[in-house]
């Protein structure tokens, strides 16, 4: 038991690291945003983000044992998972440039309400009253903070939820993948893909610009090793210890964005964000909350049987 906690306890330890090298990933993007589009950033982030998946590959044992085959039958759907992460990060970064960071990163959260919305069409789960009661408190939550229908309402609040989207779609499809295939190397394939349609973008969204200042390229660099370091401290984490256990503690990083976003450009958007960012919390727990729940009903049926 005490050794099964302290790999828990680990497993939390990463997961909240990687949530700040990906806020300060976030802070930088901002920061660049400036004066680089966000295909341009998405490209580089993509580029640095070809290391880390490429390390967690070499470094499966799955992998290594089933010969490093590298070739997947459901290729297409490994391709279209990374075009529809462009498409995340490019609405992302883009909602970087235009919003307070607490905001953007707030809205993003919305992802779990989406993973339980989109697991019904796409997997044929049942979902139950009390899950999509919890999806309706959270979307409320989110509608608070777009504020459609206020004088401040912003198109560019619609950018981090259409981000949200996406990203519930890529963990959604990463379930519709073959059971024998490495999670890393699914990863690989789209952080590839990601990659290269990133650079196909850029040309048509305005080219890439001149380096503005010998500084921008430690900037770049910078946010692309906070990602990418932030990417292997994540895997590590949901391969050390249960989802549901860790779930939770990721809503930590809505109060470290609003922090961060404070400390770096004097932001405080609190009437922007609450109640609503509240109402996006409790969506989440409560969903988790169930799902721990069927899960060890499922366990303990099974053991029965």
């Amino acid at each position: 038991m005490r050794r099964s906690l302290s790999k828990t306890s680990l497993a939390i330890l990463y997961l909240l690291t990687a949530i700040v090298l990906f806020d300060a990933m976030g802070l930088l993007i901002k920061r660049l945003s400036v004066a680089y589009s966000a295909a341009e950033l998405s490209a580089y982030r993509n580029i640095f983000g070809l290391i880390p998946a490429g390390l967690v590959l070499w470094g499966s044992a799955e992998w290594h044992h089933k010969g490093r085959i590298l070739r997947l039958r459901q290729w297409r759907l490994a391709l279209l998972r990374g075009v529809i992460l462009t498409g995340a990060q490019l609405s992302f970064y883009m909602s970087l440039g235009l919003l307070t960071f607490a905001t953007a990163s707030t809205i993003t959260y919305a992802n779990a309400l989406f993973l339980v919305a989109l697991a019904v069409p796409l997997l044929g789960e049942k979902v139950g009253l009390m899950r999509w009661g919890a999806v309706i408190i959270g979307f409320i939550g989110v509608i608070l903070i777009v504020g459609p229908g206020r004088d401040t309402f912003s198109n560019a609040a619609l950018l981090p939820l259409f981000a949200a989207f996406c990203y519930a779609l890529v963990g959604v499809t990463a379930r519709m993948m073959d059971d024998a295939v490495p999670t890393a190397l699914i990863n690989l394939y789209s952080s590839t893909v990601a990659a290269v349609a990133a650079f196909l973008l850029v040309p048509l969204l305005g080219g890439f610009t001149t380096l503005q200042k010998t500084s921008d390229l430690i900037w770049i660099a910078g946010m692309g090793a906070f990602g990418g370091t932030a990417v292997l401290l994540l895997i590590t984490a949901y391969r050390t210890a249960d989802q549901s256990d860790l779930a939770p503690f990721s809503y930590f990083g809505i109060p470290i964005a609003f922090f961060l976003g404070w400390l770096f450009y004097g932001e405080a958007p609190w009437a922007e964000l609450f109640p609503g960012a509240l109402l996006i919390v409790a969506g989440g727990l409560i969903i988790i909350w169930r799902e721990r729940q069927l899960r060890q009903a499922q366990t303990t049926t099974s053991s029965a049987t």
